[in-house]
């Protein structure tokens, strides 16, 4: 599966750098932007969705007040969700196609770095203070991903948690798990987790990679603002009063 992946980063990875001048850092930049433009088509439905769900939050509140039987409750979510065209569990495609994409880049890299010279440039893997083939001992890398992973992961939170339950309070004999559940259970681990998990191992891996990593974030943030507004950042906001009501 990554074999296709991996030829159409390599030769990108080579234009570039022959494009810049040998500097490694740019490449990566520039991989990164195109390949989230071209997914663009792919994580707009799932932003849609969040945005969508996030303005039934009034009908949603109804229901809740309608039905107080949990079951009955989750089938009339369900119901309306299904007539809205919204699929709370969207979000998650994008992210495991960005995974797939940085273990290519990974498998790419290293064979990348591997070569003594590129069309005759020799293999430079300076960019700014960083040796882009070394993890970040200075720990700025990692930080920055870690942060904008947070601050990502805050947007995303558009509505599913204000009008679903709490996995926790689940019945524990309860076997089958609700579509809506297992989503808003996946978003509140992963709105603490990952960042922790980014910081944890961008601390051990090549700091073109980490590039990588927070270059695709931050344009996740922009493009996440752009098409749903802050999300669950908007009320931090408010509490630290960086923005007003």
């Amino acid at each position: 599966m990554l074999a296709p992946i991996n030829y159409v980063l390599y030769q990108a990875l080579v234009f570039f750098y022959r494009f810049f001048g040998g500097n490694l850092g740019l490449p990566i930049i520039a991989i990164t932007l195109i390949t989230k433009f071209i997914l663009i088509p792919l994580v707009l439905p799932s932003m849609k969705s969040a945005k969508k769900m996030q303005e039934l939050k009034p009908a949603l509140d109804r229901l809740k007040e309608k039905h107080k039987d949990k079951k009955e409750l989750q089938v009339a979510q369900m119901a309306l969700y299904k007539e809205q065209g919204i699929n709370p569990a969207a979000g998650c495609l994008p992210q495991i196609v960005q995974i797939i994409i940085l273990i290519s880049l990974y498998q790419v890299f290293m064979e990348f770095i591997k070569q003594p010279s590129i069309g005759g440039l020799l293999v430079n893997p300076h960019f700014l203070y960083l040796d882009l083939t070394k993890p970040d001992h200075t720990y700025t890398m990692p930080i920055l991903a870690g942060v904008s992973q947070l601050i990502f992961s805050l947007m995303m939170q558009s509505g599913v948690e204000s009008h679903v339950q709490n996995p926790k309070q689940k019945d524990e004999k309860k076997k089958e798990e609700d579509n809506l559940e297992m989503a808003a259970s996946m978003q509140q681990q992963m709105l603490y987790m990952m960042p922790i998990m980014t910081v944890l191992i961008s601390l051990n891996f090549q700091s073109g990679l980490i590039l990588y990593w927070v270059v695709s974030t931050i344009f996740s943030i922009v493009q996440q603002y752009y098409f749903s507004g802050l999300g669950g950042l908007r009320p931090i906001l408010l509490k630290l009063r960086i923005i007003k009501q």
